[in-house]
């Protein structure tokens, strides 16, 4: 559904690149017969106020498609719409071409949720809270991805003691084409119990074989999507410079959780990240990790930033210690850590 000529030349290529058929709505008296039964609804960001005003009906399956990330009036309207999403071109694209592709398949038994976590600063303690979600989701029964979208990062697996474990990894994903199955996916990933985990690599490359420092943002949403069709929840961790792949991951996750230790230098990288990130979605919310050596309180933190706090992490002395022990974060059950992780888990999977 668009009237805006170039948007609609964007989304005929993108229909034609995942072989689907697209029908066009130019106006809303030529959407209402197709907007139910359609498997998939895309808005286009110039449709967006006059369908709010049409009060169509809430359904599942629609994404709001725009290409202007200076026009906030898709992400205000999107929720009341009922979208799923919000698609930003040109870096959604790999992403979209994925779910169009997506709609003749059959349906998943369950549809994983995605939770991605990302640093207001360096040294933040991201992957930290990243690697607790991911322990403290398995704990409770829930099948559980990690993702490591950090390829300078030191890999998810180190954090967790796993560098041993054998299994797939990022450059061997990135190098696969075609669907991905998801049960064949998660068996080749390092995996202990209900927890997989696809860690980038620390291997030197060679002058033949060099490593990218970006991840493909196709194999990102092929990963995302087995992700969802075979696990509860799928745990993210991003990098603060954000490139293609964290744009996917931004656009289709259920809840962003961005981490502040309690500083005044800290609050203004992280102003300076929040900026960024809104160009791919408006909705996240902060997590500020103490001690505060200033006494900047965490709701102080987060009206500063413009964002609600979704809670306070309290220094944890020992946790620095048991990471180099081998010891994957929120192991201790009744720490800290672990009991801010419950909770947010129980927040995104309700």
């Amino acid at each position: 559904m668009t009237a805006d000529a170039d948007l609609l030349d964007d989304l005929l290529r993108l229909g034609s690149a995942a072989g689907a058929e697209v029908e066009v709505a130019h106006d809303l008296s030529a959407a209402r017969l197709r907007y139910g039964p359609a498997p998939l609804v895309l808005i286009g960001g110039d449709m967006v106020p006059g369908c709010l005003r049409a009060r169509l009906p809430r359904r599942a399956g629609v994404v709001v498609v725009c290409r202007d990330s200076t026009d906030s009036r898709p992400w205000d309207y999107a929720q009341p719409l009922g979208a799923e999403h919000v698609a930003l071109l040109p870096a959604a694209e790999s992403w979209l071409v994925e779910r169009l592709a997506g709609i003749g398949r059959a349906p998943a038994a369950g549809t994983g949720r995605v939770l991605a976590v990302l640093g207001g600063r360096g040294g933040a303690g991201a992957s930290a809270l990243a690697a607790g979600l991911a322990v403290t989701a398995c704990r409770t029964r829930l099948r559980t991805l990690l993702v490591d979208a950090n390829p300078l990062g030191g890999g998810a697996d180190l954090l967790l003691g796993w560098e041993e474990l054998r299994g797939l990894r990022w450059p061997q994903l990135a190098r696969a084409s075609g669907p991905v199955d998801p049960a064949a996916f998660v068996d080749a990933l390092p995996s202990r119990g209900d927890l997989v985990v696809l860690s980038c690599a620390r291997d030197i490359p060679d002058e033949d074989t060099p490593i990218s420092p970006a991840l493909p943002p196709d194999a990102m949403a092929a990963a995302l999507d087995a992700g969802r069709r075979g696990r509860d929840l799928i745990v993210v961790d991003l990098p603060r410079r954000l490139d293609d792949a964290a744009a996917v991951v931004l656009q289709a996750a259920d809840r962003v959780l961005l981490v502040v230790p309690a500083e005044l230098r800290a609050a203004a990288a992280a102003a300076r990240v929040v900026d960024v990130v809104s160009a791919y979605r408006r909705e996240m919310s902060v997590v500020v990790r103490g001690p505060a050596p200033g006494r900047l309180g965490p709701d102080d933190l987060a009206r500063a930033l413009g964002l609600p706090l979704a809670g306070m992490l309290p220094p944890e002395p020992r946790l620095a210690a048991a990471l180099e022990r081998g010891h994957a974060p929120g192991s201790a059950p009744r720490g800290p850590l672990a009991t801010l992780c419950g909770r947010l888990i129980r927040e995104v999977m309700a």
